[in-house]
């Protein structure tokens, strides 16, 4: 069993110092408690918690949880378990050392990313990789392709829009807290206590915040920190969503991440801004301002410098990407109506798409500074892909637009010229655009059909997937809602 996954991860070189290093941090720091963590399909985070004294055993043997645990162990509306049965065997987690954190709002505990696996016991493929873990996925999909175009990697950033609502009598939303006024100081101002804890919690655990600003809708905050490799980006998003959840505990308010709570005024994006690099050093960046840092260096570092592979070849054009750009573009083109399925995956998201008018993009098509398209040119070596909400699984998004790059330099994609006109002005000129899926069932029909896009989703992961999101739509049909009775309680006779 010592050539199993499980067992070359455990036994990497390297690891046994990053086991003792998160040791000597438990001790200095004082921590107690540690939750073993993982994400979802959905992009929620789930694990167990463990006493600090366990660390060294855990760390080599890894803790057991239902495979179902992937699928949040919910049930379909046919009351079978989504992805795996309760006759399936147990994952076994294993922590990554180097994602190890203290919480700054009880700093008896930590948290720690961990890295999933099939059982040691089981029949078929003891102890390999599981591949219903969308995390570890990403992580292999990215060494790939590295591998296969010498060296080059995704670094991302993403602008995780979301509402702070006021919690009614019954804990149900009640509106937000500010105003729908956007970049207006004074609703910013309004939400000062939040945001000024959030930062201070994000920058304990090796966010380096940014800028931020109120958006559009009742209660909306933008809050940014650097880009990054796209791993710790994801880990990061998924930290920040983390922080908010506990800011919103401490202040009896509702962190909503939700795409459109609210029709009429703008929904929830989550814009990621893309770029492909080659070469670069990792720098610690010590966000948490002290001497004694509350999490390991892992958490603290980023990749800085090398060659943007996206930025304008002045010979050829000063505004254009370059070429690896322009190929990396027309594979999103050819293939965001599957991504739609990743970056919107829900019912609601697409409630976004409809509610015209408040810049979500609703066609394929590609630009500068053009809000109206689902891609644009958002800064020289950088483009912004706009068809994705708050919702979003980072892990799964972040493989998936992988995928379409490695297609569009591997087939040498043409993205066509960019569209600098109001997308709807150039329809009306005549302009011919296809449209993005407008539902959650089209988007999954889109998916099903592309091989490419479902590569991010190896094995079991399409598995899980589809019977959580094939059930999310057909429950959605199955349900009378309050439209419903409005509109045809009373239309007959």
């Amino acid at each position: 069993m010592t050539n199993t996954d499980l067992e070359k991860y455990v036994n990497a070189d390297g690891r046994d110092k990053l086991v003792k290093d998160v040791r000597s941090k438990i001790n200095d720091l004082g921590i107690t408690y540690i939750y073993y963590q993982f994400i979802s399909v959905t992009g929620r985070i789930v694990g167990k918690g463990i006493p600090a004294d366990h660390w060294e055993a855990i760390a080599e043997r890894g803790f057991q949880l239902v495979y179902g645990s992937t699928a949040n162990l919910y049930t379909d509306r046919h009351f079978n378990y989504i992805g795996y049965g309760p006759e399936a065997s147990e994952l076994v987690g294993i922590p990554d050392p180097e994602t190890f954190a203290q919480l700054p709002w009880d700093k008896r505990v930590a948290r720690v990313y961990c890295t999933c696996f099939r059982n040691r016991e089981e029949m078929d493929n003891p102890g390999s990789f599981l591949t219903s873990d969308c995390r570890g996925n990403l992580r292999r999909i990215h060494d790939e392709f590295k591998s296969k175009h010498n060296g080059l990697h995704l670094r991302h950033g993403a602008e995780p829009e979301m509402m702070w609502l006021k919690k009614g009598e019954d804990g149900l939303p009640d509106g937000g807290v500010s105003k729908p006024n956007c970049y207006h100081i004074d609703q910013f101002e309004s939400l000062r206590p939040v945001f000024l804890k959030v930062i201070e919690y994000s920058q304990a655990m090796g966010l380096d915040m940014i800028q931020g600003d109120h958006e559009d809708a009742p209660g909306q905050l933008e809050l940014n920190f650097t880009f990054d490799d796209c791993l710790r980006t994801a880990d990061r998003l998924t930290t920040y969503r983390q922080i908010c959840a506990q800011v919103a505990r401490e202040n009896n308010l509702i962190a909503c991440f939700m795409s459109k709570p609210f029709m009429g005024v703008s929904a929830n994006g989550c814009h990621h801004n893309l770029s492909l690099w080659r070469g670069g050093e990792e720098v610690i960046v010590n966000t948490a301002h002290t001497d004694t840092k509350p999490a390991v260096d892992g958490n603290y570092v980023y990749l800085k410098g090398g060659e943007n592979t996206f930025l304008p070849d002045p010979k050829l054009d000063a505004r254009k990407p370059g070429p690896t750009g322009l190929q990396c573009i027309g594979g999103v083109m050819e293939h965001v109506g599957a991504l739609t399925a990743l970056g919107s995956s829900t019912v609601n998201s697409y409630r976004r798409l409809w509610d015209t008018g408040f810049w979500a993009p609703v066609f394929a098509d590609w630009g500068y500074q053009n809000r109206t398209c689902a891609l644009r040119v958002s800064a020289p070596g950088r483009f912004e892909y706009r068809s994705v909400d708050s919702m979003v699984n980072p892990y799964l998004m972040a493989a998936g637009l992988l995928k379409t790059f490695d297609d569009g330099i591997s087939r040498n994609l043409d993205p066509g010229e960019p569209e600098e006109r109001n997308i709807y002005e150039a329809m009306e000129a005549g302009k011919l655009v296809k449209k993005l899926p407008m539902s959650l069932g089209e988007a999954l029909d889109r998916l099903e059909k592309d091989d490419v896009v479902l590569s991010a989703l190896p094995d079991e992961m399409a598995k899980v997937f589809f019977h959580y999101k094939r059930d999310e739509w057909e429950k959605f049909n199955a349900t009378v809602t309050n439209w419903d009775l409005e509109t045809y309680w009373d239309c007959l006779p």
